[in-house]
């Protein structure tokens, strides 16, 4: 972890939902060792090519994973959201940088220490791989949202994951008359990144989207979807049932409130 990152002004909860299935020993092992971060946005957590003394897990805010190609470009592989882990462990460095793409606040674990209690502790280690299985889930989507070569098609296919994986993220995706609004939570030029394309395709691909009527632009970083199952057809993908699933998410998460 870099330093200079301040301490957050909260008790550390022990890694969030990532962690919420240990037992309460484990739990209380973790709460003892972790160490409550604050990163702002784009502070590095972790350099690539760094081993790493910190495992983490996300908080609040969103972390981006960044790769730089043999030529030098920056490209973004993945993102980071409330209950993610990140850091390697056991050995090896980072084949990519953890960076904040948004002001974060992370429960950074010592590693050693982590490693020791992981070897001993079966539901961390359980946890610690569905947290893995999670990532590569979400890199499977990746790959099929960058086969499209409509940048149109790929932004509807984020578009449609933010209402789908990452409804659950605290105030990303909202359920209106309507239909669906959501917070777009990275910048336009990390988006342009990630979908691998330029910041102005990328607001061309938004304009467009509007005039198909499938979305529609409230703001820099927020957007009304007026139509996911038209989105999901741009994609490729005519499955909806996520967003039955989304709705009773929002719906759950309202009652609860309420």
């Amino acid at each position: 972890m870099t330093s200079g990152v301040g301490q957050t002004s909260h008790r550390c909860h022990a890694g969030s939902s990532a962690l919420s299935d240990v037992k309460a020993e484990t739990r209380a092992a973790l709460a003892a060792m972790c160490r409550p971060r604050r990163l702002g946005a784009g502070q590095t957590a972790i350099h690539e090519g760094e081993t790493s003394d910190y495992v983490g897990c996300v908080l609040s805010g969103i972390l981006r994973l960044q790769k730089t190609l043999a030529d030098g470009r920056q490209h973004i592989v993945g993102l980071l959201f409330e209950g993610d882990m990140f850091g390697r462990v056991f050995d090896g460095a980072s084949d990519f940088s953890v960076e904040a793409a948004t002001d974060a606040e992370v429960c950074a674990f010592p590693r050693r220490r982590f490693e020791e209690l992981l070897s001993h502790a079966p539901d961390l280690d359980r946890a610690l791989l569905m947290n893995i299985l999670t990532e590569l889930d979400r890199a499977r989507d990746w790959m099929v949202l960058l086969s499209n070569r409509k940048i149109s098609s790929r932004l509807a296919g984020f578009l449609v994951l933010l209402c789908s994986r990452f409804a659950s993220v605290d105030r990303l995706v909202e359920l209106r008359p309507d239909g669906f609004e959501i917070r777009v939570p990275i910048s336009r030029t990390d988006l342009a990144h990630l979908l691998g394309t330029r910041t102005e395709s990328i607001s061309r691909a938004f304009h467009w989207l509007e005039d198909e009527g499938d979305i529609e632009i409230l703001g820099p970083d927020r957007v009304l979807v007026r139509d996911v199952s038209a989105l999901a057809s741009r994609t490729g993908d005519g499955e909806t049932d996520a967003i039955a699933s989304l709705k009773a998410v929002l719906a759950s998460r309202r009652q609860a409130s309420g």
